[in-house]
């Protein structure tokens, strides 16, 4: 049986998360207690999961900062940075993660919710990284 975006909006809400379909595609997931969001999209096998830390001026990503983000010791122990083209003249730095998916059986259930868990654990030290530039 192959994963699909209707069963992971439910086992996400079965698991308190508020979870709302953005299109076919795309689930928005909210952690309700922090209110933090983030998106998961299903392609073919692979759940991505994306959560966008801060959009800032592309004159604010220096080499200081960017090894920041990539060093190894920066306390993101299961998560990576992104940067995607936001509005003009900006950067959104997202932080990201991603699972394989077999069956949907209870592995994948628990790999699903692990990542969404490790992803909201790994933007506390994501933006203590990025801090707050401008």
């Amino acid at each position: 049986m192959t994963a699909s975006l209707h069963q992971i909006q439910g086992l996400l809400a079965d698991h308190g998360y508020d979870v709302t379909e953005v299109n076919a595609d795309v689930l928005k997931i909210r952690e309700v207690e922090s209110g933090v969001s983030l998106s998961a999209v299903l392609a073919n096998d692979i759940l991505f999961l994306s959560l966008t830390c801060i959009t800032a001026p592309e004159s604010a990503i220096t080499p200081a900062l960017m090894r920041k983000m990539l060093d190894s010791n920066n306390g993101i122990s299961t998560s990576h940075f992104q940067l995607y083209p936001a509005a003009t003249g900006q950067v959104a730095i997202t932080l990201n993660n991603f699972c394989k998916l077999q069956d949907m059986g209870p592995e994948d259930e628990d790999d699903i919710l692990s990542c969404v868990h490790f992803l909201l654990i790994d933007v506390i030290a994501a933006r203590g990284v990025v801090g707050n530039i401008s």
